[in-house]
């Protein structure tokens, strides 16, 4: 289904220090989500598409890589971050607020890379990920969202994000297997 298309994988949030309220919670739901996260990053590799790190700045306001990990680690998240960080190739934006495209230069970046198809992973799936969903959508690129790669810390929250974004913004939000079988 991706072979014909010119994707591009988003990875939200995952370098994250879980430092707020029910910050253990996400940061148990996050761990759970990671494997998928790590396959699919694993599919994109072998394929030579590009993969996009978007991560909250932690009002360090530096798009510093080492420092943000630094800043991040933790008890709740070292085991995140050692597994998910990007690796050189990989792309790494900062973002001022909710949306992926908000004040960063995302869009410039698709755009140079002739990305039509954004696949969506990462945290929180009710908050950073729907309103990137959404700002992509108005954007008119094709949306993936695999349900087994985003969270929230509520389920339910979770589950009628993952509902918006397959009725109104078009998503396909089938597990990640539903890539490799295609």
């Amino acid at each position: 289904m991706l072979k014909d298309c010119k994707p591009a994988l988003l990875i939200i949030d995952m370098i994250n220090d879980f430092n707020f309220a029910h910050g253990e919670i996400l940061s148990q739901k996050t761990s759970t989500i990671m494997p998928s996260i790590l396959d699919l990053k694993d599919y994109f590799y072998q394929n030579k598409w590009p993969i996009i790190y978007i991560n909250d700045h932690y009002k360090l306001w530096k798009a510093d890589l080492e420092r943000l990990i630094q800043h991040c680690s933790n008890e709740r998240s070292k085991h995140i971050i050692d597994k998910i960080a990007p690796r050189k190739e990989d792309y790494f934006l900062i973002k001022p607020k909710h949306s992926a495209f908000y004040g960063t230069a995302l869009e410039s970046l698709l755009q140079e890379l002739k990305v039509d198809v954004l696949v969506l992973t990462g945290i929180a799936g009710n908050i950073c990920v729907l309103f990137t969903a959404n700002d992509a959508y108005m954007r008119e690129y094709s949306l993936f969202v695999p349900q087994d790669c985003i969270a929230s810390n509520n389920d339910q929250d979770n589950s009628n994000a993952l509902t918006m974004m397959k009725e109104v913004l078009k998503a396909n939000i089938e597990p990640s297997k539903f890539f490799y079988e295609q």
